[in-house]
Formats: structure tokens, sequence, C-alpha cells
């Protein structure tokens, strides 16, 4: 038996908010990290009962080991250990644009992979992490599946969509703040304070999210708010006059092909 359950190369953004979700369900003491930054590996280790240790004791001796480097500099880093991999391991990667065939020229033909794309919502456990197994047995597949369950969502996806979807759950976020943002400027604008603006703003989004998910069509909930002749109706005329449908189309796309370009260098 490894002395790790799993082990975390790269501590930052999105792999500390992973780390910290599966502590959730794995015992400190059997979770591994290293960073570039030693200073932001042993932070986080402290705060989640972890260890901090080199790169070469994390993968000689992690059963899953998650690699939570950006796409450009995967290759580089995984060369660092490459020959420490060992065939009862299991390599997941989170590198956007990144392909299981790709991360097998990195990491060696016979490594068995689970690839990744996660959000940063995980870290409170109401996150989306699409994956892609390859090569795993049912008790791997399971393990990765319990270790992971306080991030949120876990779906299993085709590889060929993991780029697209990710683009909307991986991306999307950032583009929920910029609207959370401009809501809550639309409010301090009319005379509402910032801190309350962002409150009401925020738990409105989280309620409306909520709403999709528990009755389904978006449409149809919209057209519950929008009374004849009523605010709402005309606040929604300004969003459909300003282009936010296109825009927001747009700006998936846009991560979209950006996803797939990464994964092309």
């Amino acid at each position: 038996m490894m002395k790790y359950e799993i082990g975390f190369i790269g501590c930052g953004n999105m792999g500390g908010a992973l780390a910290r979700a599966v502590a959730k369900n794995v015992s400190g003491e059997r979770i591994a990290l290293c960073d570039l930054s030693l200073e932001k590996a042993s932070a986080l280790a402290s705060d989640i009962g972890a260890a901090a240790v080199s790169v070469e004791e994390l993968v000689r001796e992690s059963r899953f080991v998650v690699l939570g480097v950006k796409p450009q500099v995967l290759a580089d880093t995984v060369s660092t250990f490459r020959a420490l991999l060992r065939s009862e391991q299991v390599v997941i990667s989170m590198a956007a644009g990144v392909s299981i065939a790709t991360l097998r020229e990195y990491c060696g033909a016979g490594t068995r992979v689970i690839r990744i794309m996660p959000n940063t919502p995980a870290s409170l456990g109401e996150g989306v992490i699409l994956y892609v197994p390859d090569a795993i047995t049912v008790a791997e597949e399971q393990a990765f599946l319990s270790h992971f369950a306080a991030a949120g969502m876990i779906d299993k996806i085709e590889e060929s969509r993991i780029d697209a979807a990710s683009a909307l759950s991986g991306c999307g976020p950032a583009f929920a703040y910029i609207f959370v943002e401009a809501l809550a400027d639309s409010a301090v604008e009319c005379g509402i304070p910032r801190d309350k603006a962002i409150a009401y703003a925020a738990r409105t989004l989280c309620g409306a999210a909520r709403m999709v998910e528990e009755y389904g069509n978006p449409a149809t909930l919209k057209d519950a708010v929008c009374s004849a002749g009523g605010s709402t109706i005309a606040g929604v005329h300004a969003l459909e006059k300003g282009g936010l449908r296109a825009a927001v189309m747009d700006a998936v796309t846009a991560a979209y092909h950006r996803t797939v370009e990464l994964g092309k260098k």
C-alpha cells in the first residue's frame, strides 16, 4: 500500500480548491501536496492536515497523481518525474485542451488516466467536475468518484465533448461574476449600498440557478417572472437590445476555441 492515496502537483487556485474538497473525504495524512512555491504547498497542507513533500516523494508514494499545472508547462513538468510513474498508479490531469493521447505521450503509453475539467466553486462543494476515464478499473473509478464527491457535481462525458462543456462549466464562473458585479453596480447606481447590492445580486443568482435545477426550462421560468407591462419585461427588453445573449454565447465559444488552441501547443 502506498503512503498517500492522492497527491496534488500544483496548489494554485484550482489544485488548491480540489485538494480542499478531497480532504473532506480523505484523511489529511493520506494526501500529499507539492508546488513550485514551497510556501504555498506548506500553507495549504497546514490548512487541511496534509503533507507538503517533494515531487519525487509524491509520485513514488501516491496511488492517484493529480496534475494541477497549466497546459503550457505540463510536458516539462511530467518529464521531471516520468521515470517514477508505475503501472498501478492513476494520473489525473486537469490541463485544459490536453487529450488523453497527449497525456500518454507525456507519461508513458501504459499510463492509466482520468482527464478532468473542474471549476473553482468545487472548493465550496458547489462545483462541476467533468471527467473522462481511460484504462482504469471499476474500483479505481469508484474511488475517484468517492474522493472528489464533496466538490459537487461529477459527470462523465465523452472526450470529444469535454472542451466544449468546460468552456461553459470551467470558464462560466468568471462570466457569472461579471454579471453579479454588473447587477450590483446597477443597484448602487440606484442608491443601494455596495455591500447590500453584492449580497442581493449573489443570492438572486443562487436562487435563480436553484430554480432551474428544480424546475427545468429557464425560458419558462423567465416568462413566469415577466408580468404584462411590468418592470421585469422592460428590463428583459433592455438586455435583449444590449445583446446579452449573443455576448454570452460569444464568450463561451471564444473560451472553447482558446481551449482547443491550448491543446495544440
